[in-house]
């Protein structure tokens, strides 16, 4: 079907940002939204979700990776699902500050959703994460089974609480 002359051509679609800076990320939210934690590995995605209050983050689900649109759409649906209005996506720096190709893997990945969603990314520095969630997990004395069904997801929860800690009103300034 073809459009009247005078029709104002589509909008483009909407771009989310990215960023490194809480306070820039905070100024994008809406309050009692929520926010989901990405744990981005290669072969899987773990989820944690924050509450409205953005005090407490859970463990939500893992995801199996595939190709990027797949993982993106159904990433997407769970943000639409459970109302977040931002993504906190664990940012693998180097245990000395620099970015190797986990790190640049990682702000692909962001651009690219970026082009998808107008959901802004909090990129948190996730360096040890997975080690502290590896530590809950035995300290629960959690089988190895166990721990391998829910790591990634526990890392999730520890990297968006890190930023949810960030975050808070009260906590003092460094």
């Amino acid at each position: 079907m073809s459009r009247p002359a005078d029709a104002l051509p589509d909008a483009p679609a909407p771009h989310g940002t990215t960023t490194d800076d809480v306070a820039a990320f905070q100024a994008l939210l809406a309050h009692g939204e929520r926010l989901i934690g990405i744990d981005l590995g290669t072969k899987t995605l773990g989820l944690a979700l924050s509450d409205v209050l953005l005090t407490i983050a859970s463990p939500l689900e893992t995801l199996k990776r595939g190709k990027f649109t797949a993982d993106a759409t159904r990433l997407i649906e769970i943000a639409d699902r459970f109302r977040c209005r931002g993504l906190v996506l664990g940012f693998p720096a180097n245990l000395d500050g620099t970015e190797g190709p986990r790190a640049q893997s990682t702000r692909a990945f962001a651009r690219n959703l970026n082009r998808l969603t107008p959901l802004p990314i909090l990129l948190w520095d996730e360096r040890l994460s997975t080690q502290a969630a590896e530590r809950m997990l035995i300290e629960a004395n959690a089988s190895r089974k166990r721990r391998a069904e829910v790591i990634d997801k526990l890392a999730a929860t520890v990297i968006l609480q890190g930023a949810l800690d960030r975050m808070r009103p009260d906590r003092p300034a460094l």
